[in-house]
């Protein structure tokens, strides 16, 4: 391990030397509860992500991002482009339940959810250490020069960060395009479809700079959510610390054995720590809560017959021997807004029509005029109907008008009739009206459309009718 990570320099980050240099991590692997705990998360997070977009739910894909269509899926629910208020009350309240969490678990999303540490973690450092060894053996090849061993070493360990990569990248598009149907796309040329090709290939650029070579620089120059936490977080968070009553002064620079505290300065809390930090010198920005330190620590403390929890998940206040306050009103702050969140998309989910009919004029000019011989002209108002279904069952859909209407001679087309609408979808209905002009009253009418499926009546719409002014 270099002197800068051994022992790091609290006048700069611990991933860079002293002329500002990145110093690349290679943390030590480490065993221990935490870590078989994390790993079991890991493993299902990840899974989730694989498997979410194969399963369908009422023919759909439960989960699918569709921009060039304005439609939106999420387990069986279905929004559509213009539904603002509920993608913002969607961010909101992620907004908000990220405060809550952080405000009792502290930066438990960085250590346990996040993509970034879940992928590294798992797959890309495991594929480092079966490729090019432990850490103080990739640290050795880093240093030395180019040989055919670390140019095939190199070569095999980035040629499987692709394919990881890749998988990655595919099962992200699937989320957006479809995963059968990208399915179907992958067994034709990449020159049919060169958006998603090409979308493809940046995404996989990304992880691979991210996953493979950024890595920690990520969370420490770039991630918005480190700088977040300390707002949302209080002396009662929970956080990953060294107990410095019982750790203090450590063996190796205590005066005497009597005055000597259980840190024994291995600094092996900093060789597996994926930042470099050392944990001992308190909370810092730089700290994702991995408890990567807790295992380690656990063991030394094991091996030396020593109480485990020297380093541990706890709060400030019970490091000052105070008692934790877990009910505090951030808390109730943060909770109460998200409930109020979460209630109010749900009543406007449960309270929106089954159906939503738009009627936009199809043409550039709002009429048109038909001249008949010997036979009353017609004005055609033509609109394009936009339908939003969310139900589940198939529609047979007619438009209908006041009967009066009709015996003074106004007429609905439609290209079918009845015209079929499949659950969960969007379709657009062209709709042509003609009425003899003297229908009109000063060039203008407003009348009443009926949207029903069969004889049941769905919505209703008021259309305004325009023509020629007598």
């Amino acid at each position: 391990m270099s002197e800068n990570l051994e022992a790091p320099v609290e006048e700069r980050l611990a991933t860079t030397d002293e002329h500002g240099n990145r110093v690349y991590v290679h943390p030590e692997d480490v065993h221990g509860q935490w870590k078989t705990r994390r790993r079991t998360v890991y493993w299902i997070l990840i899974s989730i992500y694989l498997i979410l977009p194969w399963i369908n739910i009422g023919g759909r894909q439960s989960v699918l991002i569709d921009i060039p269509n304005r439609e939106f899926l999420f387990f069986g629910m279905h929004f559509w482009g213009h539904e603002i208020p509920y993608f913002f009350l969607f961010l909101a309240g992620f907004g908000f339940s990220i405060a809550f969490i952080t405000a009792i678990w502290g930066r438990v999303w960085c250590g346990w959810a996040c993509p970034q540490t879940v992928f590294i973690d798992t797959i890309y450092r495991v594929i480092e250490r079966v490729v090019e060894g432990r850490s103080r053996r990739r640290m050795k090849l880093d240093a030395s020069k180019w040989t055919f061993e670390k140019f095939y070493k190199r070569t095999l360990k980035w040629t499987l960060f692709t394919i990881v990569a890749l998988i990655t990248s595919h099962s992200f598009l699937g989320y957006f395009m479809g995963a059968r149907n990208l399915l179907e796309i992958l067994t034709h040329s990449p020159t049919e479809h060169w958006s998603a090709f090409t979308a493809t290939m940046v995404f996989t650029g990304i992880i691979l700079f991210d996953f493979g070579w950024f890595r920690e620089q990520f969370c420490i120059i770039a991630c918005p959510y480190g700088r977040f936490q300390s707002v949302f977080m209080d002396e009662n968070s929970l956080v990953v610390a060294y107990d410095e009553k019982r750790g203090e002064p450590r063996r190796s620079v205590a005066p005497s054995k009597d005055q000597e505290g259980d840190c024994v300065n291995c600094y092996q809390c900093v060789r597996v720590c994926p930042t470099g930090i050392d944990i001992r010198r308190g909370t810092q920005l730089e700290c994702i809560a991995c408890t990567m330190c807790i295992d380690a620590c656990d063991n030394i403390m094991e091996r030396l017959d020593r109480p485990k929890g020297l380093i541990r998940y706890t709060t400030e206040n019970e490091l000052e021997g105070k008692k934790r306050k877990i009910f505090r009103p951030r808390i109730f702050i943060y909770l109460g807004v998200f409930c109020a969140l979460i209630l109010s998309a749900s009543i406007l989910f449960l309270n929106k029509d089954g159906l939503r009919a738009m009627f936009i004029r199809g043409n550039r000019d709002p009429y048109q005029l038909i001249h008949r011989k010997d036979q009353q002209d017609l004005v055609v108002n033509h609109y394009k109907v936009e339908l939003f279904y969310q139900g589940s069952k198939k529609l047979n859909l007619n438009f209908e008008v006041d009967p009066k209407l009709l015996e003074d001679g106004l007429q609905l087309i439609t290209p079918l009739k009845p015209f079929p609408l499949s659950a969960s979808r969007k379709k657009v209905a062209n709709l042509f009206i003609k009425f003899p002009p003297s229908m009109l009253e000063e060039g203008l009418k407003k009348i009443s459309i009926q949207i029903k499926d069969d004889d049941q009546l769905i919505t209703e719409k008021e259309v305004m009718l325009v023509g020629p002014i007598k």
